[in-house]
């Protein structure tokens, strides 16, 4: 599918004043060498404060830089998904793997969102998956039901469980996740919430189901804490 092309906008940070426009941007998107974005540049692609760059500005603190991506062909995900639920307030989906939740990772059509506001376009995402995992997306549909699922969210009153398939011998057969979660980068889309020392506290609770040779079925209960990180 060929999207409508996407425009990043980010401001500059303080840390940043005095880098040459064209080393930012490599830094921040390092999906693309220097030699790329001279090109992206030389396309008219990037504005600093809404003026066309060629990428020898120097960037000062505050500025408002726009890389408008033209449109792409994103990779095909599958396109449909299953009402488990549906009221005057709320919609539960459960979204197939490979299905993004929300924009983003050089998906912006092939997404969950745009599938279901094609259907019902008042429906947000209280929350999202993975774009592999397949599982239950709750949907608000009205702006008191959005309030009333973010201010539960991070609390013990909602718990997620999630299932997979692990290799190798788990040791035990009940144990504690705590590995801090927090930003690493990631080659593509800038970084990604995944496990890092320096992250926020975290705490999930596995237990194993059932074990076949090398293969391990577990079941996670995944409290408050880590739900921030979805």
């Amino acid at each position: 599918m060929l999207n409508r092309g996407y425009a990043h906008t980010t401001i500059i940070s303080s840390k940043y004043q005095g880098r040459t426009l064209l080393s930012h941007l490599a830094s921040l998107y390092p999906h693309s060498t220097l030699q790329a974005w001279q090109e992206k540049l030389n396309n008219g692609e990037v504005t600093l404060n809404r003026v066309t760059a060629n990428g020898s500005e120097s960037v000062t603190s505050g500025q408002t830089l726009v890389w408008n991506r033209p449109p792409w062909i994103e990779p095909d995900t599958p396109q449909h998904f299953e009402v488990l639920f549906e009221d005057l307030h709320l919609l539960a989906v459960n979204k197939p793997s490979g299905l993004p939740t929300l924009p983003g990772g050089g998906f912006m059509e092939n997404t969950l969102l745009r599938w279901v506001q094609k259907q019902t376009p008042i429906a947000n995402p209280v929350h999202r998956l993975g774009r592999a995992t397949t599982g239950i997306v709750l949907f608000a549909k009205t702006p008191k039901a959005a309030a009333n699922l973010f201010a539960n969210w991070n609390t013990p009153k909602i718990q997620k469980i999630y299932r997979a398939v692990a290799q190798n011998n788990a040791q035990q057969d009940a144990y504690e996740i705590l590995t801090p979660i927090g930003l690493v980068p990631h080659p593509l889309i800038g970084s990604v919430w995944a496990a890092n020392p320096s992250g926020k506290p975290s705490k999930s609770l596995a237990k194993v189901i059932s074990r076949s040779g090398e293969q391990i079925n577990l079941e996670a209960a995944l409290p408050s804490a880590f739900s921030l990180h979805q």
